[in-house]
């Protein structure tokens, strides 16, 4: 069984219904996987539906919130932030911190992350990563 934590952007295809996402989505449920949102992608969601005021989308993750569980930040994963954030850095090869936190979040949680943007997330050692966009 994998766990697969949504990224801000396969959520916001979700909203959109992708029919492509949501054949992965229930593809991955009807193998016996788990679905998880990153509390980073929550944010992230949530911040943008308020700010465009879109009570139709924002009652649609509300109802997806009630199925799919919101995981914690906790300080293990704030460390492996702290430590991917210095690695990228020492690179020269920064993301955004609230990508780094998905990241994050996802490494020590053992789960999978699927997203549409694996130009950045690929920089990230040990994630394991899968794009159901394409």
């Amino acid at each position: 069984m994998t766990t697969y934590a949504l990224d801000t952007n396969i959520i916001s295809h979700l909203l959109r219904e992708n029919a492509v996402v949501k054949s992965r989505v229930r593809d991955a449920l009807s193998a016996r996987n788990e679905l998880v949102i990153p509390p980073l992608a929550y944010y992230e969601v949530r911040r943008g539906l308020l700010s465009k005021e879109t009570p139709v989308q924002t009652a649609s993750f509300d109802r997806f919130c009630q199925k799919v569980p919101v995981g914690q930040i906790t300080q293990d994963v704030l460390d492996t932030a702290a430590r991917i954030y210095a690695a990228l850095r020492n690179e020269g090869n920064l993301i955004d911190d609230a990508d780094i936190l998905i990241a994050a979040f996802c490494i020590v949680s053992g789960y999978t992350l699927v997203s549409d943007n694996t130009r950045h997330f690929d920089r990230v050692e040990g994630l394991e990563l899968v794009n159901w966009v394409d």
